[in-house]
């Protein structure tokens, strides 16, 4: 389990000013009375239904809720029984999944009962790309839960094979499509490498809102096209995901991943799910929750060894030592880092799709910095920082995040005036990016020099990088 979930009595669901507001749809009355009854607080409420604090307590004070989406997450998050979602208004989750979005009548009558389908998931996906575009508060404070990816790492390994993947649109659909958006999806990726998740966030939101929701849901196209168009929109979506990561809109990315999880599993793509379910895991252990960060990463070594792809099943190991290393163990690491060596010099890299380019000794060694500078192993750190540094260009964004890294060795070891020269190599990169990690890691420099600050090198280097950043975090 990932983390545990809120625990609600089973009684609750009876309580008679549960039930008062639920029929009127009061959820402030709701999550006032679940607050008395589980002693949750409101930050506690909202992580488990996957809303920021302060939209709990406008919530709380009075402001209403009509939004179909927002009342399922919060049925969804406070697991509620069906008889409170109907008295919510909403379905059963026993009630088969409704194909809307099938071609034919004969389809809709004809698809499987499931718990959940890939029409399913394309209503989700196209109600997220419309939300963020028009940046509805729903969705720019949704907050991060590492609880929320329980669920969709669950599905990706037990929910059974859904309807066929075809409709009957007014729109012929074919690969000609399918690789434009495969294209603008390397496009996208290239400006992402160079210039930060910032810098195309909202076009990479807005192109899968106006040109790839029309393809989807007004699209004729058989299965294999269809299987084709969902793994390519799997793909544009995890990399939105990551955009949003990466400037710090963890809610909002965690949303992005796991739609892309949920159509890379109706797409059949395991490659490109071991992809996902290791950026999950990234994001997770950055945030600090290394326990989810190693189910995460286990679980995309587990899928990366279905796919039959080496080098995603050393980027699984990597993930994995690497939050052992913020969990402090360091056996747990040296284990997953031998293995993520073992596997990467036995990979073929020839079959690698494009979107795993990234993946290479350099990054494999700012890995093993990272790991060993967590653990406080100075020396290794130093060597693998170093070797970091020897790496595509294209990859500024990389270089800026490497460069931090080995400052921050320096610090460790003894070397402040050093660490400041290297420093401001990062900074001068990071000026140019739109990217809260970026960003944070100088910052997180700063902080580590700040018991040298009676040093000349050290007072430049903080002034410096208060002019370049000003007030960003």
């Amino acid at each position: 389990m990932l983390v545990d979930p809120l625990r609600i009595p089973v009684d609750a669901w009876s309580d008679r000013v549960v039930c008062e507001a639920l029929r009127s749809r009061d959820i402030g009355a709701l999550f006032r009375r679940i607050g008395r009854l589980t002693g949750a607080s409101q930050t506690r409420i909202g992580a488990a239904v996957g809303l920021e604090q302060g939209y709990v307590s406008r919530v709380v004070a009075g402001r209403k809720i009509s939004s179909i989406e927002v009342l399922e997450r919060v049925a969804t998050g406070l697991g509620m029984p069906d008889e409170s979602r109907m008295a919510l208004g909403l379905a059963p989750l026993r009630r088969p999944c409704r194909h809307d979005m099938a071609g034919t009548a004969e389809q809709r009558q004809g698809d499987p009962a499931a718990d959940r389908c890939w029409r399913d998931d394309l209503r989700a996906a196209v109600r997220l790309w419309e939300g963020d575009v028009n940046r509805r508060d729903l969705i720019r404070q949704t907050a991060f839960a590492s609880a929320s990816y329980t669920l969709p790492a669950l599905r990706w390994f037990t929910a059974p094979s859904g309807p066929p993947l075809n409709a009957s649109g007014r729109r012929s659909v074919g690969q000609p499509d399918i690789a434009t958006v495969r294209e603008m999806s390397k496009t996208f990726r290239q400006l992402d490498n160079q210039y930060g998740g910032g810098h195309a966030r909202d076009a990479v939101a807005r192109y899968l809102h106006e040109e790839v929701t029309p393809l989807l849901t007004d699209g004729r196209y058989d299965t294999a096209t269809g299987r084709s168009l969902l793994s390519a929109t799997a793909e544009l979506t995890q990399l939105a995901g990551w955009q949003a990561y990466d400037v710090a809109q963890h809610g909002v990315a965690q949303r992005y991943l796991t739609l892309a999880l949920d159509l890379a599993r109706a797409a059949d793509d395991a490659g490109l799910g071991a992809e996902i379910l290791a950026a999950m895991s990234h994001q997770a252990t950055y945030l600090g929750q290394a326990a989810t960060g190693i189910d995460l990463a286990r679980a995309a070594g587990q899928t990366a060894r279905r796919a039959g792809l080496a080098v995603l099943l050393a980027e699984a190991h990597v993930m994995e030592a690497h939050a052992h290393a913020t969990a402090r163990d360091e056996k747990a690491c040296a284990a997953a880092l031998h293995q993520a060596e073992q596997t990467l010099d036995k990979a073929d890299r020839s079959g690698n799709p494009q979107w795993l380019g990234y993946f290479d000794e350099a990054y494999l060694s700012a890995k093993f910095a990272h790991c060993f500078l967590a653990l406080g192993r100075a020396l290794p750190a130093e060597r693998f920082a170093s070797r970091s540094l020897k790496m595509d260009e294209r990859y500024v964004r990389g270089k800026a995040f490497n460069l931090a890294l080995l400052a921050s060795v320096q610090v460790r070891r003894g070397e402040p005036e050093r660490a400041c020269v290297i420093g401001t190599e990062a900074l001068t990169l990071t000026a140019h990016l739109r990217s809260a990690r970026a960003v944070r890691y100088v910052r997180d420099l700063q902080s580590q020099l700040a018991p040298h600050r009676t040093r000349a090198a050290v007072r430049q280097f903080s002034t410096r990088v208060n002019a370049v950043l000003g007030s960003r975090r």
